[in-house]
Formats: structure tokens, C-alpha cells, sequence
């Protein structure tokens, strides 16, 4: 009974959460190609995975219309490759504007088109809309979705191109009509992107002996100072179960968030930190604070943090965000899910931008440690744990994909 409980609960932690487990690292890589088998086009009004388009199973939440004039255009990338032909009707480029992960998906669908097809390219009918041609919260207007065909518009190859679509890893694909494909990926702020959820490691944490350690000499076993709950509670020591990622060598792009208590965090795009926001005075924590859980890369100027003053926790706002890229990616795990990094407070986990449901997910793990003392962490790489939530996770949406078709209620 006990064993059939925890298998349960792997599987619905891995529905929920099956992008967690790719930590730090990069999702499929370009132009990766799955195991050789006959590919069965779409069809008609078939999408790929059978979920909505803006639910976690598919391309994910809308996060808000991006314009020339917003804070978030430079997260768009014009896509120039010669072997993709975008239509351009407005003939501005809005067409080749598009997240980076949109362009990689792009571009290794165009090689699979010319492959597949000898002589014919990859055309691209609608792009980044900043014009409102598309319904309400359309992907279109992040650069996250594309409208494609082929260059010879042979509606019979439409099917076909979907599919290849599909196995290119764009993370939702729709056979919308007779004139075209619709295809849209998940935000590179979260699973989907280049990189999970990590700190440096050279970021560094306060023992419970209160003497600092350097991120990349964290070992499980040492109780580091973390957050009692996620709603501003009181600081504690908590153990360091195991790392959900470690990487001594690669290098990723890390957001800094710099408060005006002096104190600095660095962590990768789609880890969590709690930030509240409006009626935030510096300094005690108010009874009854609230927290919310946001990407570091929403993360902006004006939210406060709960920062450490010793081992009190105080408020304290955020002046200014930055990026670098800097060594070594890390993700301990502690027994409260939460860990006090370069004294602000932060989440352990990522991509999931709740951090009640991802310490759902991961109570598996820790209840293991209960019972065995131990949880056989990695020495490097990603955990065991989180690649096994990714692995029942794409089970379950492959098995998903098979369910008898629906019509879409959420696209474009």
C-alpha cells in the first residue's frame, strides 16, 4: 500500500511538474531528433499535446502583450535564416521576431521540412503581432507562436507539417485550418528555456554554526538558515537533503537582484523568489505578510524581498536588477524548501511559479529521507528524482496525445 501511494504520487507530481525535473539545464537541444519510427501527420483540427495551449502540459500561462515600447521587446529575436521565407504582409519584420526559443524550434523544424522535402522551405505566415490581429491573449503578441506552411503551400503537406512540428519540440502545435499550421512554445522564463532553477557558486549561506559557505562547498547534511513557510515566517535552520541539480563547470546567465539593505541574489531565469509588493515599508515583517512567488526574471525594481539581518528576517525592496553570466549552477534541496541565499530568501524550486505545488511535488524526496537517512543525491548532474519526474511526465503527456481528438479552446 505504502509503495503504491508513492508511485501515485509520482505521477500526478509528474504531470504537474515534469518540467522541474530539467533543473538547470537545457530542454531538448537543437534539431534533436527522437527515435526513428513512421511519423503519423496530424489531422484535421488535431493539436499536439491533446491539452489547451496555455495550460503547464502545452506552451504554458499568457504572461502579457510585449510592444515596441515595453521593458520585455528586448526578450525578442529577429530570425533571419535563409532557408525559413517569412511572408511579412505588414512588411515592418514582426514576422521574424520571436523568443529564442521559438527561433530554435524554428530553425530546426526548417531543416526537418528540406529533409523531408527536397526543394521546399519552411514559410512563416504570422509572427509577433503588435497590431491586435489575434484573439485575446494570443501567443502571437510574446513571440512565442508562429503560422506555418510550406513554401510550395501544398495543403496536403499540412498534416505532415504538423507533425514534424511536433517532433521539432515546439511545445504545442494545432492544425488550426486548411491554410496553415499554428505552432507556439513555452516562455524562456520557465521549463522550457535555456535554464531551470539555480543559484552560483559563489553565491553563499549561512551555516547553522552561523559561519558562511560557499555554495559549491554546500553538502547534504549541513542545516543552512532558510524560511520557515512562504509567508514571510520566522527564519530557521533547515538540512540540506540533496542537490535537485550540480554543475561545478558550465556557465548560465544569472539574474541579480540587488536590495536596498545591501544584500544581492543571483539566480537563473526561472527560479522562485518570494517578493510582495505595494504596502511594503523596509524593515520588521508585519503579522500576517504575505508572500508570492515570482520567476527571478519577472523579478523587478519596486517588490521587496525578505532578506536576513543575522538570523532575523526583514524586508527589504529591490533597486535594480541586472544579468551576468557566472559559474557553476546549484540547487540544494533543504527539508523546508526554502534556503537564504547571500542573505535574501528564496525558494529551492523553479519553473512552476507556485512554490506550494513544486514542495508538494518534492515530498516524495523528503519523506525518503525520512525513512532512509538518505536520498542519494547526485554528485553532479541532475538528480535521479527530477529525471524521473521528467521521464513519467513525458509518458504521461505521449499518453495524453493519444486520447481521442478534441477540438482547441485556446489558440492564436
Amino acid at each position: 500500500m505504502l509503495l503504491q501511494t508513492l508511485v501515485t504520487c509520482l505521477a500526478g507530481c509528474a504531470f504537474l511538474l515534469s518540467p522541474t525535473s530539467e533543473g538547470c539545464g537545457p530542454g531538448r537541444g537543437y534539431g534533436k531528433r527522437r527515435s526513428a519510427r513512421k511519423l503519423a501527420p496530424l489531422a484535421y483540427k488535431q493539436f499536439s499535446p491533446n491539452v489547451a495551449e496555455k495550460t503547464l502540459g502545452a506552451s504554458g500561462r499568457y504572461e502579457g502583450k510585449i510592444t515596441q515600447f515595453s521593458a520585455r521587446f528586448s526578450e525578442l529575436i529577429p530570425n533571419y535564416n535563409p532557408d525559413i521565407i517569412f511572408k511579412d504582409e505588414e512588411n515592418t519584420g514582426a514576422d521574424r521576431l520571436m523568443t529564442q526559443r521559438c527561433k530554435d524550434k524554428l530553425n530546426s523544424l526548417a531543416i526537418s521540412v528540406m529533409n523531408h522535402w527536397p526543394g521546399v522551405r519552411l514559410r512563416v505566415t504570422e509572427g509577433w503581432d503588435e497590431d491586435g490581429h489575434h484573439s485575446e491573449e494570443s501567443l502571437h503578441y510574446e513571440g512565442r507562436a508562429v503560422d506555418i506552411t510550406t513554401s510550395d503551400r501544398d495543403r496536403n503537406k499540412y498534416g505532415m507539417l504538423a507533425r514534424l512540428a511536433v517532433e521539432a519540440g515546439f511545445d504545442w502545435v494545432y492544425y488550426e485550418s486548411k491554410a496553415h499550421i499554428h505552432c507556439s512554445v513555452k516562455s524562456d522564463h520557465s521549463m522550457a528555456a535555456k535554464s531551470g532553477g539555480c543559484f552560483p557558486g559563489d553565491a553563499s549561506v549561512m551555516l547553522e554554526s552561523g559561519a558562511q559557505k560557499l555554495m559549491e562547498d554546500l553538502r547534504p547534511g549541513d542545516r543552512v538558515l532558510a524560511a520557515s513557510g512562504s509567508d514571510g515566517g520566522e527564519l530557521v535552520f533547515s538540512e540540506v537533503l540533496t542537490f535537485l541539480d550540480r554543475d561545478l563547470t558550465t556557465h548560465r546567465l544569472f539574474y541579480t537582484l540587488q536590495t536596498e539593505a545591501g544584500a544581492q541574489l543571483s539566480l537563473t531565469t526561472s527560479h522562485l523568489v518570494f517578493v510582495s509588493e505595494g504596502n511594503c515599508s523596509e524593515g520588521a515583517v508585519p503579522a500576517r505578510h504575505t508572500f508570492r512567488t515570482v520567476y527571478a526574471g519577472s523579478a523587478r525594481p519596486g517588490q521587496c524581498v525578505l532578506v536576513s539581518v543575522g538570523k532575523v528576517g526583514r524586508l527589504s525592496r529591490i533597486s535594480r536588477v541586472s544579468m551576468r553570466m557566472r559559474r557553476g549552477v546549484f540547487a540544494p534541496l533543504t527539508r523546508q524548501g526554502t534556503v537564504v541565499v547571500d542573505g535574501v530568501v528564496a525558494s529551492c524550486y523553479a519553473v512552476v511559479d507556485q512554490h506550494w505545488l513544486a514542495h508538494w511535488a518534492f515530498a516524495p524526496l523528503r519523506l525518503m529521507h525520512s525513512w532512509t537517512g538518505s536520498t542519494g543525491g547526485c554528485s553532479d548532474g541532475i538528480h535521479w528524482y527530477s529525471q524521473l519526474l521528467l521521464w513519467l511526465g513525458r509518458k504521461l503527456l505521449d499518453s495524453e496525445s493519444l486520447h481521442p481528438l478534441g477540438v482547441a479552446q485556446d489558440h492564436s
